[in-house]
């Protein structure tokens, strides 16, 4: 067992940095997209173990443990393989992608990518990747769409899902995959789009995955885009430990939060809870190649 995998339960101080679990779901979903080994307040994350037992006490049985730079992909997969609740997705971030591509390293962290996203079943996606214009100026871009490029062929050449990050880049993310061409499945991480922006994702092959931002009072336009999305195209995540749903939004997040978003979910579709989680459920599996 790693050591930043490790079983061990945290403190009750630590602990009570997070908010209350909400009651659980009716029936089984998965978290799609989220960053157990991300460290916040002082240093502090859940336990690999705990976090998965939170969740799973509320019927969140499933997790995509994702990978923005190569150290946390290589976390991702090592965790994987130790824990038979998750899936590991391994990727550059598109910010990221700029920084090493300004060092001279970009073209060496994409190969290790590579490598890692050939290592098992354990394996199912590789992203974050995509475009991010909120955060790196016109200068990073270049780097930024090779980056894209290069992880669009990575799914392909190794079946994996492709997860996207897109933000502030809504056309230039349709027009590489355009380009390019997207693989069989991909995933529009955190959807921040209206419901014109979820058309055109669908009609390319996209699943639409939810985060907390879709509770949040200013974010109608993520609701009308939910509201509409095909049945069979909806995801839920929490991309914790950020995007923590209303009622808790600015506290910390993490999977065992998902029963607060699908609740919203259920009422922006006039859906039966049990019945789409179970859509949300079988949704996940299909856009991740199968059950684990």
């Amino acid at each position: 067992m790693s050591e930043r995998s490790e079983r061990a339960p945290v403190s009750d101080d630590v602990r009570a940095l997070w908010p209350e679990a909400p009651e659980p779901l009716p029936a089984p979903v998965v978290d799609n997209h989220c960053h157990l080994d991300v460290r916040v307040k002082g240093g502090h994350r859940l336990g690999t173990r705990e976090a998965i037992e939170a969740a799973a006490a509320v019927n969140v049985t499933r997790i995509v443990q994702v990978g923005c730079d190569v150290d946390d992909s290589r976390w991702a997969v090592q965790a994987a393989a130790e824990h038979p609740e998750l899936v590991a997705a391994v990727a550059i971030h598109p910010n990221d992608a700029a920084r090493l591509d300004a060092d001279g390293r970009l073209d060496e962290a994409l190969a290790v990518i590579d490598e890692l996203a050939a290592a098992g079943d354990h394996v199912r996606a590789v992203g974050e990747t995509g475009l991010d214009y909120f955060r790196t100026g016109p200068e990073g871009r270049g780097a930024q769409h090779r980056s894209f490029r290069a992880h669009v062929e990575m799914a392909k050449r190794h079946d994996r899902t492709l997860v996207i990050h897109d933000r502030d880049a809504h056309d230039d993310v349709l027009a590489v995959l355009d380009e390019v061409g997207a693989p069989e499945r991909w995933v529009m991480h955190c959807f921040s789009g209206d419901a014109d922006f979820a058309r055109a994702c669908v009609e390319r092959g996209a699943h639409l995955s939810f985060a907390g931002t879709v509770t949040f009072k200013n974010a109608p336009y993520l609701r009308e885009a939910l509201a509409q999305a095909p049945a069979d195209r909806v995801l839920v995540e929490t991309d914790a430990p950020f995007l923590t749903p209303e009622p808790h939004r600015g506290r910390l997040n993490a999977s065992f939060l998902v029963p607060h978003t699908m609740r919203l979910m259920a009422d922006v579709r006039g859906a039966d809870l049990a019945e789409l989680c179970a859509q949300v459920e079988a949704n996940t599996f299909a856009a991740f190649g199968g059950r684990w």
